[in-house]
């Protein structure tokens, strides 16, 4: 890494719900492998989502990065590749491994992605783990924090439980 470039600051939601722990262990190590420390949330088990599947895992990883928007998109969807992610027709399907960029920064656009995804105001499995790593932390667009988020937020609407999950870097 270039010790002069400027380091980003990133998150990303990584879900499951096909060999779920096999998978995610896979994308946190194929993650550090590609940027380095991470900071985890803790993992929640939830229903799946606008399909009758079985449940997923999901957390959030906070981490840095020298690489543009584009290279970080590039290196997770090679990361979901390489876990045999298919890309279905379907928005809503079962998957060995999701992983979406949340936020860049506070870079807020539209094309040729949405960021920060709208999904953060509305999946509480992707809010809740961002409030616990980044309580203090604002959503570029609503300018409110996302533990303030969470707490106003209707947990009526997904139940999240949180599972007892071990990922470690150092564990080779």
């Amino acid at each position: 890494m270039n010790a002069g470039a400027q380091q980003h600051h990133i998150f990303i939601s990584v879900g499951s719900n096909i060999n779920r722990e096999q998978h995610i262990t896979s994308g946190l190590d194929a993650m550090h492998a590609a940027f380095g420390e991470l900071t985890l949330s803790s993992v929640y088990e939830s229903k799946s989502v606008g399909f009758d599947g079985n449940n997923f895992y999901n957390l959030v990883v906070q981490t840095t990065t020298t690489l543009s928007i584009a290279d970080v998109v590039d290196v997770l969807k090679q990361i979901e590749a390489k876990n045999l992610r298919t890309r279905e027709s379907k928005k809503f399907a079962p998957r060995t491994l999701d992983l979406d960029l949340l936020t860049y920064d506070d870079v807020i656009m539209q094309q040729p992605m949405e960021l920060p995804r709208g999904e953060i105001l509305y999946n509480a499995f992707v809010l809740q783990p961002l409030a616990e790593i980044a309580p203090d932390v604002d959503h570029p667009l609503v300018k409110k924090s996302y533990l303030a988020l969470w707490q106003q937020y209707d947990k009526s609407q997904q139940q999240l439980w949180p599972i007892e999950f071990t990922w470690s870097a150092n564990r080779r």
